[in-house]
């Protein structure tokens, strides 16, 4: 009788432990969200649930979960990054140049423009790691040096790219599937398996929580913090590039507003403002909700200025839910 309990009680653990289970345990509540603005849609509008329509919203949303992958990692270390959007420009607009005026091959382009954004990140690392300036004060600063040099370097006017390998790269597919979907299963893979799985991905967590007891356990707080903003300017930086290849220009007002989309993602999908809480899949989850409702917005006719009030909204509920949480806890 004790064995066939046993049994049971293994295999229900084996069942809990599954990956997949474990993600819908956690995300429960912003899944059921998803699929009830999904079927409202799907009713209010039947061009919803169309494959077009699909991959438009997986392609926009791509985007976005980029620079909400870095991100996830910086609002887990308890930081913010207000430069994403500025990184998004800079690296589009000298990619779109390297190309376009200075005949550069498409390989090096791009890797200069991912460089620019690396190079920013860095910038914000060793600021960040090695002072007690708060994040948010060295972020706002880059986020208008990297604008200021996206509009010096351009004279304020989008350059036109006309390359057809430059355009394939966001614009081009596999089969029907859009190439910027591609990246985005990629990234989304290599951040997941990072923070959950790897020893820095851990250390991110323990930072996150407590500074002071990870650096007493002897974590290197400083190379954290200098990684975890590096990495934001990475995904950022291809961000940037995709967009440029996507609109056939690099555009020093491309990026606008990115960062409160990403910081959106990220809160929505469960991660902790005050550090040491989160997961890639509640973000990826989190990206999608605030792509389906502005794209059911626009499909509903509805102004796009609402769309601002629509986030606002969502990150307000967000921050609030995790209040009740921590207050829960705490209790």
């Amino acid at each position: 009788m004790n064995t066939q309990k046993e049994l049971a009680a293994g295999k229900r653990n084996i069942w809990l432990a599954n990956p997949i289970v474990n993600f819908f345990r956690e995300n429960l509540g912003i899944i059921i969200g998803l699929l009830a603005i999904c079927m409202i849609l799907t009713i209010m509008t039947p061009s919803f649930l169309t494959q077009t329509n699909i991959f438009n919203v997986l392609r926009q949303v791509s985007m976005n979960l980029y620079v909400a992958c870095g991100m996830t990692m910086v609002i887990i270390l308890g930081g913010i990054d207000l430069s994403v959007g500025s990184i998004i420009a800079l690296s589009g607009v000298i990619t779109g140049g390297l190309i376009s005026f200075s005949h550069f091959p498409l390989i090096t382009a791009v890797i200069c423009g991912l460089i620019a954004g690396v190079v920013i990140g860095v910038i914000n690392g060793v600021i960040i790691s090695r002072t007690t300036i708060p994040p948010f004060i060295v972020t706002l600063a880059t986020m208008n040096i990297a604008r200021g040099i996206a509009y010096v370097y351009t004279g304020g006017q989008p350059i036109r790219v006309m390359s057809d390998d430059f355009n394939f790269i966001g614009a081009g597919y596999i089969g029907i599937v859009p190439m910027p979907i591609i990246y985005l299963v990629v990234i989304v893979i290599i951040s997941f398996f990072f923070l959950s799985k790897s020893k820095t991905g851990r250390h991110i967590y323990a930072v996150g929580g407590n500074m002071q007891a990870a650096r007493f356990s002897g974590i290197k707080t400083h190379n954290v913090q200098f990684f975890v903003y590096v990495f934001s300017g990475l995904m950022a930086a291809i961000a940037g590039v995709v967009l440029a290849s996507r609109m056939f220009s690099g555009q020093p007002t491309a990026g606008q507003g990115s960062e409160m989309d990403a910081i959106a993602a990220v809160v929505l999908g469960g991660t902790s403002m005050s550090g040491g809480v989160g997961k890639i899949g509640g973000t990826v989850i989190g990206g999608l909700i605030i792509g389906v409702l502005s794209n059911g917005l626009n499909l509903l006719g509805v102004n796009s200025f609402w769309q601002y009030i629509v986030k606002g909204i969502v990150i307000l509920i967000a921050v609030y839910v995790d209040f009740l949480k921590k207050n829960s806890n705490s209790k």
